[in-house]
């Protein structure tokens, strides 16, 4: 990445978050594969994941039939490694069509390896009750 100015990693990084959700609508495993870490770990309602159950939960084809990313912000870690965090409205994709919409915040971790952005780290949290 040629332009390292806040807005330009900003815009990257956003891009590529954008392009995981899109391999997750197309069902693109290689995509998805590319965009994930090796070392890649997922922390969701369900539990932990790896890259290889990231990337399997699409062999039977696209687990997201639509999705919105709102409220984004880009928290700097250091010059190889953003955390973007946002709100995520999407419906699953189900045998029968869309399923109804659901909410997750979600964080991510990129790093900059090798001079390529890869999504290392990846916690999803259902909305809750507010904080007291």
């Amino acid at each position: 990445m040629s332009d390292s100015t806040p807005s330009a990693v900003a815009a990257t990084i956003e891009a590529l978050e954008r392009r995981v959700w899109h391999a997750l609508v197309a069902g693109n495993a290689d995509t998805d594969r590319a965009l994930l870490a090796p070392d890649f770990v997922g922390l969701y309602p369900t539990g932990f994941a790896d890259r290889d159950d990231h990337v399997d939960s699409l062999a039977a084809g696209p687990t997201v039939a639509s999705y919105e990313l709102s409220e984004t912000r880009l928290l700097t870690v250091s010059d190889d490694a953003v955390l973007l965090c946002y709100r995520s409205d999407f419906r699953r994709a189900t045998p029968t069509g869309p399923g109804p919409v659901e909410g997750m915040y979600v964080s991510s971790l990129w790093c900059r390896r090798d001079g390529r952005w890869l999504n290392v780290f990846s916690q999803d949290t259902p909305p809750g009750q507010a904080l007291v």
